[in-house]
């Protein structure tokens, strides 16, 4: 029966390791973002008997998993036993222990039995396949942990072991769901701010349409994320549109920032999105956050939001401005639009492919929020891309050798201009090169600064 192990080495003791499994939030930031892979049913804990139920797409397929947690009897740890799944057999021994009597670091060692469904038939044609998956995930699994481990250590030495009350506006979205299995796993309270009824008390109702706020129940809070918007990539930008992009991002803003602004406990600070689209088509000219903005819609967008948190600001909130870049993940967004098409050799550049795309991982851009909310040296515009942008036709050769795949099917700007108008100008044809200046000076340390790294960490190659 295959057996797989492993093993590495962790910034935390065994039993702060162990307390990291069992935080919320922490089996959704295991998940490689590359698996297909819906969460059912969370663990609520590791106590024995404790279940977690997932569901895991295989091409069109869909298999429901559900596996039961027990408590070592010899160590730190816990094992998850698959009690309904794919696998004939599925035993996961997660164990901890101290590496030097220190104890500032400890061995994280996953352990797994397993045996592929069909007997002898599966694992002479599966085996390899799920033996290299496991692979994968476990080593992408290992550098997640000890990442974050190391990231809230560091804000924990910087600010104390303090708990922070933190309020995450657009918490279901791509990066918002990211933030906040980060913050909670860091130890951290997260409140939301929802739209519609609230469902218990780390839930706060808002209606930016119709401009209103439950502001008495944001009393506490310590910090505040700020991510709602209207999705900028869905879509051609028809009138309406576009004033939903607009009025989404500056009328919350205003609404969120004015009610903070009237608190007697008012948080310390407020990490508000942005985006790099501020700067507009700028050629090969590069970008930091002294530059100034550009003049087509969402360079004017990006100013107006900006200028939406001015009444935070003027009553002593520490504003930060995160103007983000082109986010990657095969979760979703633009990389994920990409994956498909160039895994079956019909990628290749788009337009001149001489326009500068400036990128960030999912990673780094919760690793830039995180450091917004526990720098206090950072105010203002703050660019979250990573140091080294790159040309469109870079971007396009470099995924296609982390692929394997040949990138020789270029789209012309004339059909992104006849198949998605403005937007497409904007999002796709536009030069933005820009580069992290206040990151980078406030001692940011970038999870993934090369192109090539990150795309092989975000897609398990």
């Amino acid at each position: 029966m295959p057996e797989f192990i492993q093993r590495s080495l962790m910034p935390a003791s065994a039993e702060e390791l162990f307390a990291w499994h069992a935080l919320p939030g922490a089996f959704e930031r295991l998940l490689p973002p590359w698996e297909q892979i819906e969460i059912r049913k969370p663990t609520r804990s590791l106590a024995n008997g404790d279940r977690a139920e997932l569901v895991i797409h295989i091409g069109p397929f869909r298999q429901r998993m559900i596996a039961e947690h027990h408590a070592l009897a010899d160590g730190i740890g816990f094992q998850d036993i698959q009690i309904v799944g794919p696998f004939a057999k599925w035993e996961h021994t997660h164990c901890m222990t101290p590496a030097d009597s220190s104890n500032t670091a400890s061995w994280l060692e996953d352990r797994i039995q397993y045996d592929v469904p069909l007997g002898t038939i599966g694992r002479v044609t599966l085996g390899r396949i799920i033996q290299t998956s496991i692979e994968r995930t476990f080593a992408y699994r290992h550098r997640i942990t000890a990442a974050d481990l190391a990231a809230h250590q560091t804000a924990r030495a910087k600010q104390g072991t303090r708990s922070m009350n933190i309020l995450v506006t657009g918490s279901t979205g791509l990066v918002g769901s990211a933030v906040v299995s980060f913050l909670t796993t860091g130890g951290h309270r997260v409140v939301r701010l929802v739209r519609g009824t609230a469902r218990g008390p780390d839930e706060v109702e808002w209606n930016p349409q119709a401009g209103t706020i439950d502001a008495a129940k944001l009393e506490g809070i310590d910090a505040v994320v700020h991510l709602a918007g209207e999705n900028i990539a869905t879509g051609r930008w028809s009138a309406a549109k576009k004033a939903r992009i607009r009025d989404s991002r500056v009328n919350g803003t205003r609404l969120l920032s004015e009610a903070l602004a009237k608190l007697s406990h008012k948080p310390r600070v407020l990490v508000g999105a942005s985006a790099i689209g501020y700067y507009g088509d700028r050629g090969e000219s590069v970008m930091t956050e002294t530059s100034p903005s550009g003049l087509n819609f969402l360079c004017n967008v990006c100013r107006d939001w900006e200028a939406a948190t001015e009444p935070a600001r003027v009553a002593g909130i520490r504003v930060v401005n995160l103007r983000i870049g082109v986010v990657l993940t095969p979760r979703g967004g633009a990389l994920e639009k990409m994956l498909l098409p160039f895994k079956l050799c019909a990628g290749g550049v788009v337009g001149s492919g001489r326009q500068f795309w400036s990128w960030i991982t999912l990673d780094d851009v919760v690793g830039a929020i995180h450091h917004g909310i526990t720098h206090d040296e950072l105010a203002g515009p703050v660019n979250a891309v990573s140091p080294e942008p790159a040309t469109n036709r870079d971007f396009t050769k470099t995924l296609g050798r982390v692929l394997g795949r040949p990138t020789i099917a270029p789209l012309p700007a004339f059909v992104v201009k006849l198949l998605m108008g403005e937007m497409g100008e904007e999002l796709l044809l536009a030069s933005t090169r820009v580069v992290p200046n206040r990151l980078q000076e406030t001692g940011y340390q970038f999870r993934y600064p090369t192109l090539d790294g990150a795309l092989r960490h975000l897609l398990g190659r």
